[in-house]
């Protein structure tokens, strides 16, 4: 066996080298250990080409501590090898990273050491390198233990004997090789979802059968259902689900009104987006003899009408959540029920579930109640309607509002000095003609109308789960579904500490004030043009929020528990809320952990997905709107730096677009991390986080839902450019970072290598 490889053959592979079935021979065989021949003869390898390359997987897997050699050229695979079992995140054609449980950090992987695993997929990877101070661990993926999905959205490229599908998807780098057989009723263009039959090897291409044909690429509806699908989230109900629904009876009975306590003859109303079509929660208002002010807060009973264990229920699990789409909502629950029977809509009773309030002017709780009640709507506001009535000093329930409002402002400042943070992202809606073609980009507005509702929202959810926290039984505490804020990581805080000081902000932020500290910042930075790009990086610092049956604290909101409570017609885990509430106010024993722990993961899997399919929808649309606008000069903002190139935020849409370093052609620029900028090695022109620049389309990619930006000839004269000098010297052809994402895909074979 030879004992040393080459550069060049130590990054060959050969399909017949299997690994998975190396790693299974040395790992679970009858036998303690094999040597080079009987490897090769249970492997099938009889060429002296195949055996030159499992002597190179051999050394590469000693190499790495994954096996060893005992004596007499006998190997044997170690137990305790550095090998860990994650999940790939593909982030460009160029490297992914394993994010596994089992190890510190995320695990860096270049793609020729991936073994062909694709986005999503299990695997386990040996580490080559450890984590170390400034340094990030590196591996290879030695097995893929599971893969992710089959079934990839693209659109279709046909030629006469064959075709490819090319994925929607930014993290699939392989075109799917289609067989001729499959290709009757498809046109060129056509958006597909293809389940794979084959995946990818070496100069081979992943190979597809076309599950369903979407439509024309383009059109609205396809692009919409195509990104669903990418997603793995469907977007229709199944037809007996449908008749399921519709059989449901709208009569509220004499008998189950007497179960409930009655707040029909309370004032009642609902504010909501002004096009919503399903109403969650309403709030009521009276004054009681003392002084003191009863406010309801009255949830959308759905578990009345969803019983747990029906396939309406394990529908509604499956789903989790609705996805909220630029152009549609994608409800869990069926029409029938989501805007029909369990909606708050006016001048109707409804069943609901309510936490009912008796407080102060001042804010401060005196009693609180919980239960199954009646209401009565008595009118429906807009956002922009209850906003107008509080300016204006006139209007439809207008004392009402405004006294809401003043204890709204109450709670928010006690949630604010116990620690509760302040960040508000802009948010944008589109302006759409009835085709679903974007006009208009518009930024959503949030003002004391939104901030009212969310603040008794807030209450309601806070104090279900304290009731529920506070239950015992002996020592043990109730099952619930809480949501979840971990404190963010100190590293985290102190590298972007580091970073908002090249701003001029010093963020002091010790153990003990962090939410103080960025606070202040929040305060410092309002209106500046750096204010996005802080606020962004200050929320990636933050811990991802989850559910969970653990009873842990919420750090963003300052509470010590919390729970959803208020949304059950589209939040799967508000539902669970609900029933566990209701077992436990009639004198319920405590539900199975285990479970709702169980359901609680899959929320928040879920959750996830749908807030990457609702990006998604937004990417597309302000792509589509930005195709239009290739002759106009943009100001905007850089929101990132890497080694590919640089992310510029446009101001005046909210747009986020690359300027590629491929298209850098007056310098050879090279990527400074450590200061989140790019410098040329020769003009000396640097591009920093944080600076305003002025940007022009270059081109636009649907599929892909990308913008390509060129910096354009004149830089807008604002307070911060970014710095240029303007002796530039000579213009020279070289690039660094990597290569064009969309022309560096690989390939492979079938006549389309690259």
């Amino acid at each position: 066996m030879r004992k040393k490889e080459t550069k060049k053959d130590s990054n060959k592979e050969d399909s017949k080298i299997n690994r998975e079935l190396l790693i299974s021979l040395l790992n679970k065989g009858k036998a303690k250990a094999y040597n080079f021949k009987q490897l090769a003869r249970k492997m099938g390898l009889a060429d002296a080409k195949s055996k030159s390359q499992l002597a190179i997987v051999l050394e590469k897997m000693m190499k790495v501590g994954d096996i060893s050699e005992i004596g007499n050229g006998y190997f044997k695979f170690n137990k305790k090898s550095n090998t860990v079992t994650g999940r790939v995140d593909y982030v460009n054609a160029k490297f992914a990273f394993v994010i596994s449980e089992e190890y510190e950090a995320d695990i860096w992987v270049s793609s020729r050491d991936l073994n062909y695993a694709l986005d999503g997929d299990i695997v386990k990877v040996a580490i080559h390198k450890e984590l170390s101070e400034g340094k990030k661990a590196e591996g290879e993926v030695v097995e893929i233990v599971q893969r992710a999905k089959k079934d990839i959205v693209g659109k279709i490229e046909l030629s006469a004997r064959y075709a490819f599908v090319v994925p929607d998807s930014r993290k699939m780098f392989y075109d799917i090789f289609i067989p001729q057989e499959q290709l009757k009723d498809v046109k060129h263009g056509d958006k597909v979802i293809v389940e794979l039959t084959q995946f990818p090897g070496k100069d081979k291409n992943p190979v597809g059968s076309i599950k369903e044909v979407l439509g024309a690429s383009g059109d609205n509806d396809v692009e919409m259902h195509a990104i669903m699908a990418e997603f793995g989230l469907p977007y229709a109900f199944p037809e007996k689900l449908e008749e399921m629904a519709e059989i449901i009876s709208t009569e509220i009975s004499k008998e189950e009104i007497k179960r409930r306590r009655d707040f029909r003859n309370t004032l009642t109303f609902t504010i909501d987006p002004v096009d919503a079509k399903d109403f969650d929660d309403a709030l009521s208002i009276k004054k009681l003899p003392d002084g003191n002010w009863e406010i309801g807060v009255h949830i959308a009973d759905v578990t009345h009408y969803v019983q747990e264990e029906t396939w309406l229920d394990k529908e509604a699990l499956n789903r989790a959540t609705s996805v909220y789409l630029v152009d549609r909502v994608v409800p869990m629950l069926p029409e029938k029920l989501s805007n029909n029977l369990c909606s708050l809509r006016p001048n109707e009773d409804k069943l609901t579930f309510s936490a009912v309030f008796e407080l102060t002017e001042e804010g401060d709780i005196l009693k609180e109640w919980f239960g199954k009640t009646i209401i009565h709507s008595a009118r429906r506001f807009s956002y922009e309607e209850a906003q107008e009535i509080m300016d204006a000093g006139a209007g439809d329930h207008v004392a009402e509002l405004h006294l809401m409002n003043n204890i709204a402002k109450k709670l928010k400042d006690q949630r604010f000095k116990k620690g509760a943070i302040g960040f508000e992202t802009v948010e944008v809606r589109f302006k759409l003609d009835e085709k679903g073609k974007p006009l208009g980009i518009i930024p959503k507005i949030r003002k004391d109308a939104h901030k009212l509702i969310e603040e008794f929202m807030l209450l309601a959810n806070k104090r279900v789960a304290e009731h529920v926290y506070n239950l015992k039984k002996g020592k043990e505490k109730y099952t619930m579904v809480y949501r979840t804020h971990d404190y963010p990581d100190p590293e985290k805080i102190n590298t972007f500490s580091i970073f908002a000081k090249k701003f001029g902000y010093e963020l002091q932020a010790g153990e003990d004030n962090i939410a103080e500290a960025l606070n202040k910042l929040v305060v410092d930075i309002e209106g500046k043009p750096e204010q996005n790009v802080l606020q962004s990086l200050a929320i990636r610092t933050m811990a991802k929020a989850k559910y969970t049956t653990e009873a842990e604290i919420h750090f963003g909101l300052a509470f010590k528990h919390y729970s959803h409570f208020t949304s059950p017609i589209r939040r799967y885990p508000d539902m669970m809320a609900h029933r566990l509430l209701q077992q436990y106010l009639e004198g319920g024993k405590s539900a199975d952990q285990e479970v709702y722990e169980a359901k609680c993961e899959h929320s928040s899997d879920m959750e996830k997905r749908a807030a990457d399919a609702e990006r998604a929808s937004i990417k597309y649309k302000q792509a589509e709107f930005m195709m239009n606008a290739e002759e106009k000069d943009f100001a905007g903002i850089v929101s990132g730096v890497t080694e590919w190139g640089v992310f510029v935020e446009i101001i005046e849409t909210k747009c986020e677009g690359m300027i590629r370093m491929v298209d850098l052609d007056d310098d050879f620029y090279e990527f400074d991390a450590d200061n989140y900028r790019i410098i040329g090695r020769h003009n000396k022109r640097m591009i920093t986080l944080g600076d305003e620049v002025s940007v022009r389309v270059k081109q636009v990619n649907l599929e892909r839902r990308t913008i390509d930006l060129v910096f354009a000839d004149r830089v807008p004269s604002t307070k911060k450019k970014a710095r240029f000098d303007d002796n530039s010297g000579t213009k020279e052809n070289r690039f660094s970072g990597g290569k064009d994402k969309d022309k560096g895909r690989r390939r492979g074979g079938n006549g389309r290598k690259s």
